[in-house]
């Protein structure tokens, strides 16, 4: 049955054959967690369902080229942000004081949990928003389409003692986000809340109105068409800026998207990366290789660091970059390295440790000069596999 199939299954029927069961599936999946996020920040539900539409056309028109390694709940997420942030910028649209009665009016589940519901609801949109991407999509998949940790583990390609870790974290970011407003809750009060009133049903019919405007062609508003035209500029324009290198790519402020080999050159006169291969056997000395293959600027050195999925994911953010530009990128990341410590080394599994690491905060590489990375065992070598925050 068409339902049994995983996300990336149904995207790529529809990619490759144009089937409009795979892609009504797909929306019928997922179309109460794009329409939440939407209301959430537009608080209007008839700008809401316009930004679902935007959200699921956007869908249609970039199946073909989502990598497989795509969690589909995170970037349906993602894109409904953005999509919500053009509307409000495009319509200035406020929810007034009967909307948010309607909002409240839906709610009636635990009465403590409601209670925290509604003081963290109109701060909870900017708290996912300092997020990182990791942690979006495992509390999209966890809160917003309420699934299991082996749910969640499996869509992530991790194990559920590191996705529950993952998860802790995540909630641990959004109280202290919420205790910085003057909120102080707990993580099980804010796991509570979530759970319970993070995603309302959209309204009867939308499955079906969305799915004739993104796949079947029905007349779409002009100001829906000026919507998912300037929705896909912030989309590339947020990939330019956030697309990394192992990592970490700087992109000028100037908001050209390369880096510039005289800033790698200045970075090289004042540190140097690790100047030798150290091998993959332990996930310390392949922390050492990645950065020194970086450090060569020479792009098919990586491969051998890095999960074949995240090296998947690079290219397709480096899409149209040049080679020359992707070595320059290669280079200054490696020396925004340079001098880089392992703070900490959490053991998760047999094949998987999370490694703490401080550098020099810096443009190029961390910047705040502290990340978590994952480093997954395959066969005998030990691989980055991602950031944990």
């Amino acid at each position: 049955m068409i339902t049994d199939h995983t996300d990336m299954d149904l995207v790529r029927q529809y990619a490759q054959c144009g089937s409009e069961e795979a892609f009504a599936t797909l929306v019928s999946r997922h179309v109460n967690l794009v329409y939440s996020v939407a209301l959430r920040q537009v608080r209007d539900p008839h700008l809401a369902e316009e930004i679902t539409q935007t959200v699921f056309i956007i869908l249609a028109r970039k199946a073909g080229s989502l990598g497989s390694a795509t969690v589909i709940s995170g970037w349906l997420y993602r894109t409904a942000r953005y999509a919500s942030a053009k509307a409000l910028t495009l319509r200035r649209r406020r929810q007034d004081r009967e909307q948010e009665a309607y909002m409240r009016s839906q709610l009636h589940d635990n009465p403590s949990d409601t209670h925290t519901w509604r003081q963290i609801e109109p701060l909870l949109e900017t708290a996912m928003g300092r997020l990182g991407q990791s942690d979006q999509n495992a509390l999209a998949l966890r809160f917003f389409e309420g699934r299991s940790f082996k749910e969640v583990a499996a869509a992530l390609g991790t194990t559920e003692a590191a996705t529950k870790m993952r998860v802790n974290r995540a909630l641990e970011k959004l109280r202290t986000s919420f205790a910085k407003r003057g909120l102080a809750l707990s993580v099980a009060a804010v796991a509570g809340a979530l759970s319970a009133h993070s995603v309302q049903a959209a309204p009867i019919g939308l499955v079906t109105s969305v799915t004739a405007v993104a796949i079947k062609g029905a007349a779409v508003p002009t100001s829906t068409l000026t919507l998912i035209e300037t929705t896909l500029k912030l989309m590339t324009w947020t990939k330019i800026k956030t697309a990394l290198v192992v990592g970490a790519v700087a992109l000028l402020v100037a908001g050209t998207a390369t880096v510039t080999i005289q800033r790698a050159r200045a970075n090289a006169a004042s540190a140097s990366p690790p100047d030798r291969f150290a091998g993959y056997a332990t996930p310390e000395a392949s922390v050492q290789s990645m950065i020194w293959a970086a450090g060569t600027g020479d792009l098919e050195k990586l491969p051998a660091a890095v999960t074949a999925d995240q090296m998947d994911g690079f290219r397709a953010k480096m899409k149209g970059l040049s080679p020359e530009q992707i070595s320059q990128a290669l280079v200054a990341w490696a020396h925004g390295m340079a001098g880089y410590q392992i703070t900490q080394k959490e053991v998760i599994s047999d094949d998987e440790v999370h490694l703490h690491i401080h550098a020099t905060p810096s443009a190029e590489a961390l910047h705040s000069g502290k990340v978590v990375i994952r480093m997954k065992k395959i066969g005998n070598e030990w691989k980055w596999a991602g950031d944990v925050n």
